[in-house]
């Protein structure tokens, strides 16, 4: 069992309720994005379409960011979800500098919703939350396909991308039903039949990174 996403871009219409599913969920600080959406034109005058791609961690097969990490914080599980030790990471930002996505990101220092106050997730005690969101200054971060919701419908021995609740914040959010999450190893599964079905490509294949996060185009 390998963990995947495809991402439909023909039905991106660049809403953003995935970036905000994904730092509601993931308690992500004021300035960085696990999950953000680039856009540009195509074409020419009258003839111009907006292209919307949205950007999150592309869990590599291959990952250059954990071969860059001199501390051994980054790992890969079992399930194929590249993920950061915040305890081993010392801020080296070789992992930043490696990935060709540019959707690792860096906690300079402890930023608040607002200037002033904490709003009341910003003040949960750290054994309140789950290992995954005791963040730091002075760390990566990165999204995590949501593990904190995969790994307990495993547990639980659900089917981890059947519902809100066993899939990634950004999956059942989309009002354009643009992401899928699921098994790539299984051929039956729904985002299998998409990757075969729609020819859907991997991003900066040249790389040899054989990212599991797959875009339809």
């Amino acid at each position: 069992m390998r963990f995947g996403m495809v991402i439909d871009m023909k039905r991106c219409f660049g809403c953003r309720a995935c970036v905000a599913a994904c730092k509601t969920e993931n308690m992500v600080q004021s300035g960085n994005y696990w999950n953000f959406v680039l856009e540009y034109e195509q074409g020419k005058y009258p003839n111009v379409r907006r292209i919307f791609t949205p950007m999150n961690c592309m869990h590599c097969e291959n990952p250059p960011c954990m071969k860059a990490c001199p501390e051994k914080a980054i790992s890969k599980n079992e399930y194929g979800v590249v993920l950061i030790n915040y305890d081993r990471c010392k801020g080296r930002k070789y992992c930043i500098a490696a990935c060709p996505y540019g959707v690792i990101h860096f906690i300079d220092k402890e930023k608040t919703f607002y200037e002033k106050e904490k709003i009341p997730c910003e003040n949960l005690p750290a054994e309140a939350l789950h290992a995954l969101h005791r963040k730091k200054p002075g760390i990566a971060e990165k999204c995590t396909l949501c593990w904190h919701r995969v790994e307990k419908a495993l547990k639980e021995g659900k089917r981890p991308g059947g519902d809100y609740d066993t899939s990634p914040a950004c999956i059942k959010v989309c009002p354009g039903n643009a992401r899928y999450f699921g098994d790539i190893d299984d051929p039956h599964s729904e985002v299998s039949k998409l990757i075969a079905e729609k020819r859907a490509i991997q991003l900066n294949r040249e790389h040899g990174t054989r990212p599991q996060v797959y875009y339809i185009i």
